[in-house]
């Protein structure tokens, strides 16, 4: 039987973004279903080369093609005729994908599009609405998302999938290994300190400086012997703050908040929230946010603004796995492209209050919180769920949709080809 090959458009799915992770585990199911082959154009991030790459496990079945960017107009031409590939799906923020749109008139007669969507928050973006019209299928990553393009072209197809983790790798740990893993890495004294962990992009939306600023202020209040900040992250990122200099200045050490730099495998990450007391996340937008899933998956419990899809993660509406933050206010940002994009801010006083509570509660309560989150992981973001829904999905598209000869049920043409 000839396998169904998909060309996919994304971060690079072996780059440790959310985005790229979530694309690696998608194209690994399709391609463990031995149903499909899968070539993917790996952006977002810089390539030593740009050589086209193959994992071990897949060889040819899966060509990846390091990109700039996430293609051009030029590069899909080339694919869909070089390589006449059956399907096309692309993840992230629209506003990075209006070039493919303009496009779509010679894309979607002969090939059906998925798009797996990202979008923040309320109110309805309704300048998105020729975007998800441009798709057969649109799949989102969080209820807020999904009601949000129910609401704007209800025509669509549109399926919810929330993001999951690998529970092979991120689970708990027995309590001798977490004390063995805190005397390896920690500092003596450091070893009985509640230890707050980040990781995240050091981009301006995600709140990074301003993390630093307020948890010197809880120190201030609490006192420095207390508690400790460890930031997995790039700390002078062109996209965000320069970390060290903020720390230097504030006159903290790294016995207060350490720069966490070297580049984790996954199963180093999971020792990482395993050693960890809470996981924190303030964005001011994020569309799920997949560290603080992986800390529940871990048994480790959350802090984070109400915000996107890390409200779902908080809490199932009945209990809480971490303590939620309400946003106090709202912020518009935009651009020329993007007319508005509303950010939820949160208050530094409820952000100090939250970490003093999960600071003061006992151990015994940080822990029947992780434990908590650990359910709600297992039963509402299961990995072998997600990974039978994409594939099911999948099939489901090409068989309503075809491609090529067998294209049908295309309709519309919403932009003008480029020139």
């Amino acid at each position: 039987m000839k396998k169904i090959k998909v060309l996919t458009l994304s971060d690079h799915p072996l780059s440790p973004s959310g985005v790229g992770t979530q694309t690696k585990y998608i194209c690994e199911a399709l391609l463990n279903s031995g149903k499909f082959e899968i070539i993917s154009l790996g952006g977002a991030i810089k390539h030593q080369n740009y050589n086209p790459i193959q994992t071990e496990e897949h060889g040819d079945q899966w060509k990846i093609i390091p990109v700039d960017g996430y293609g051009t107009p030029d590069m899909i031409r080339s694919i869909l005729r070089t390589e006449k590939p059956d399907m096309l799906w692309i993840m992230t923020d629209p506003r990075f994908w209006g070039w493919l749109w303009q496009i779509e008139n010679e894309i979607r007669p002969l090939v059906p599009i998925v798009y797996y969507h990202v979008w923040d928050n309320y109110p309805f973006p309704m300048f998105n609405r020729n975007y998800y019209l441009s798709n057969d299928h649109v799949a989102t990553i969080s209820k807020v998302t999904d009601d949000i393009v129910r609401n704007v072209a209800p025509e669509v197809d549109c399926t919810y999938i929330p993001h999951a983790v690998d529970q092979n790798i991120f689970k708990p740990f027995g309590e001798e290994q977490i004390l063995n893993l805190r005397k390896e890495n920690f500092h003596e004294e450091d070893i009985n300190k509640v230890v707050f962990f980040w990781n995240n992009r050091n981009a301006r939306r995600k709140q990074s400086g301003t993390l630093v600023f307020w948890f010197k202020e809880f120190l201030d209040q609490v006192g420095h012997d207390k508690a400790q900040l460890i930031m997995h992250t790039d700390p002078k990122d062109p996209h965000g703050q320069d970390l060290p200099h903020i720390i230097d200045h504030l006159g903290l050490t790294d016995r207060q908040v350490l720069l966490s730099t070297k580049k984790l495998q996954m199963p180093d990450l999971a020792a990482f929230y395993n050693m960890m007391d809470c996981t924190i996340n303030i964005s001011d937008a994020e569309g799920f946010g997949l560290a603080t899933l992986e800390s529940l998956a871990c048994g480790v419990p959350i802090v984070v603004n109400m915000t996107g899809g890390l409200q779902e993660q908080v809490t199932d509406g009945e209990e809480e796995f971490g303590i939620p933050i309400f946003p106090t206010s709202k912020s518009v940002i935009g651009s020329q492209d993007v007319p508005y994009i509303y950010e939820d801010r949160i208050a530094k006083s409820h952000f100090i209050s939250a970490l003093k509570k999960m600071t003061f509660i006992s151990k015994e309560d940080r822990k029947e919180m992780g434990r908590k989150g650990l359910r709600h992981v297992q039963k509402n973001y299961n990995f072998n769920d997600y990974k039978e829904r994409w594939v099911n999905l999948m099939l489901e598209v090409y068989e309503k949709n075809g491609s090529w000869e067998t294209r049908q049920d295309y309709s519309g043409i919403y932009f003008k080809k480029i020139a």
